[in-house]
């Protein structure tokens, strides 16, 4: 398989970039050929010095670089040879299986939609984050950002591939969905919570076990927790905060370690043809490293392909 990873993305980048890889390919990966887009005079002499073996990676020159604060599309249409635009060209033509990136956010979206599109029947994809759990599995959260305003049966479909991700890539059997709300009971919550639920509830793929409270996250009632992106993001900044205290006091805790962002790296875009991870800007070497290892599970899971055949069923 090839996965390719944007070296220039991030605010560490390439250096840290290059760690992650130095990471990876020490637990060892034959069946893994990294495909580095960068700026060869920037990333070149940082892979010799780190002395990563040549044959375990190819290295595309990319001549310019998407801005972490540049207008997403604008940027992809006049930056033709940047690192993310030629990720997705090389994505979209078949030339690698995964691609990967810490750069801006946007220019990522942007070229996923438009480059490799939406699975078919699927009507917007989603992005979800891995929820650390007391009993020290995870769940997922989905959205997490990219849908601040849903329909019911966006909710659904993000219920769908969050319990397909679930099933191949945390590999949990039957995976139970619950839908955030303000009560556990039916007919709680505003008008878009009380429309979902019944079609949640109906739905003959999805083992759904009812309303999930702010308390209930993090505990292994369900597997999988639906929202809509706004709500979903507040969550997931207010989770990645209990780490930031808990170093800035101090504090050496095994469970609130698991809330940081570079024990699992990024976040994949579900509900596309191809597997596209997205880092956070401020990734280092672990968090890269991460990814590469998401994007292999995605790979050799076939998690798109049975996102397609889910689909063609519904």
């Amino acid at each position: 398989m090839r996965i390719g990873l944007d070296m220039m993305g991030g605010d560490f980048a390439p250096l840290e970039a290059v760690k992650g890889v130095k990471l990876f390919l020490a637990n060892g990966a034959a069946d893994v050929h990294l495909v580095l887009i960068g700026d060869e005079q920037a990333v070149q002499p940082l892979l010799a010095d780190a002395r990563i073996d040549p044959s375990n990676y190819t290295l595309i020159h990319a001549s310019q670089v998407i801005g972490m604060h540049e207008h997403p599309t604008k940027a992809l249409k006049e930056k033709q040879q940047s690192s993310i635009a030629i990720g997705f060209h090389l994505l979209q033509s078949g030339k690698i299986d995964a691609f990967i990136s810490a750069g801006n956010t946007g220019a990522m979206m942007v070229g996923t939609f438009y480059s490799i599109k939406a699975i078919e029947g699927v009507q917007r994809p989603t992005i979800s984050t891995p929820i650390p759990r007391e009993d020290g599995s995870y769940g997922l959260l989905l959205d997490v950002g990219i849908n601040a305003d849903c329909k019911p049966e966006n909710l659904v479909q993000f219920a769908v591939l969050g319990s397909l991700y679930a099933k191949y890539i945390l590999r949990r059997d039957n995976p139970t969905v619950g839908l955030l709300n303000i009560g556990e009971e039916e007919g709680k919550g505003n008008l878009l919570a009380q429309a979902t639920y019944p079609l949640l509830k109906e739905h003959p793929l999805l083992n759904f076990v009812g309303n999930v409270e702010g308390r209930d996250i993090f505990d292994p009632r369900a597997d999988v927790i639906v929202c809509e992106g706004f709500t979903g993001n507040v969550v997931l900044k207010m989770a990645e905060s209990f780490h930031d205290i808990a170093v800035r006091r101090n504090i050496k805790d095994e469970y609130l370690e698991q809330f940081d962002f570079e024990s699992y790296g990024g976040t994949p875009v579900l509900g596309v043809s191809h597997p596209v991870i997205i880092g956070h800007g401020i990734s280092k070497g672990i968090a890269f490293k991460n990814m590469i290892v998401l994007a292999q599970q995605m790979i050799a899971s076939k998690l798109p392909d049975h996102i397609r055949e889910s689909f063609v069923k519904q």
